[in-house]
Formats: C-alpha cells, structure tokens, sequence
C-alpha cells in the first residue's frame, strides 16, 4: 500500500468524513425544499438534460420506469415538473422543469459554486490538480467495486 498503513487508515477516515459532512449539507438543502435525494437527482438530471421523456429519464438513472413515475407524480405535485405532449411521438410524454423546478436547480449551482469557491479559493492549482487525481483514482476504484 502506498504511504503505509497508517496513512492509508487516516485517508479513508478523512473521506468517510468528507462523505459525511457532505452528505448532510446535501441532506439539509434538499430537506428545505421538502425534496428526496432520489427527487433532487431527478430535477438535477433533468436541469442538464432539457425537455425529456420518461423512459429516457428512467435510463439516464438506471431505475425503473415505474419508480420514475412514482417520482414524477409527486415533483409534479409539487409543481417541480410539468408533463407536455411529445411533439413527434403521440406515446410519449415530455417531462419539464417548472419555474420552481428551475429556481431550485439554479439554487442547487449555485450553492454548489459558492461551495466549490469557499473550499478551493486559496488551493494553488497544483495542489487541486493532485487532489483531482487522486480523487479520480479512487472514483474508479471503488466504481469496479463488486
């Protein structure tokens, strides 16, 4: 193991922190929005995304096409999302962001920037240039995971 044992120990103690203290920030800014993790995945996916249908959404999150229903109902519920014809496909519905779907992806960038400026800031570049490859290092590490 690189650095030995002891380091390794201290790193994966630091990221299980890291995946902590980021997981409630997560969990505190979807919680004032009444929003799941699964929910806020969803309107995310669909900020990027544009227009879609819901089976191309289903694919996009790997889950079934009824749980993207089940999702749908209640965002829409909540006036997150809007369903519209297909334009070409009588089938098909298109899933949108409604201005408060939109609101809170913008919220979503935008705390995610202010997040990213406070952490990294005053990180030299070749610093951050490490820590994203290391970063990435373990990202692969752990998505070749059984």
């Amino acid at each position: 193991m690189a650095g030995g044992d002891d380091l390794t120990r201290a790193a994966t103690d630091r990221l299980f922190e890291l995946a902590e203290v980021l997981g409630a920030m997560m969990q505190h800014g979807m919680a004032e929005h009444g929003l799941t993790p699964a929910r806020a995945r969803l309107l995310w996916a669909l900020h990027h995304t544009g227009p879609t249908t819901q089976r191309a959404l289903a694919d996009l999150l790997a889950v079934t096409p009824r749980n993207i229903t089940g999702l749908l109902d209640g965002l829409a519920a909540d006036e997150y999302i809007a369903r519209e014809p297909h334009p070409s496909d009588r089938r098909a519905v298109l899933v949108t962001l409604t201005d408060r779907g939109r609101d809170f992806t913008t919220d979503l960038r935008n705390g995610r920037n202010a997040l990213a400026e406070a952490l990294f800031t005053d990180t030299p570049d070749t610093e951050l240039s490490s820590f994203l490859t290391v970063l990435e290092t373990i990202l692969t590490t752990l998505r070749h995971q059984p």
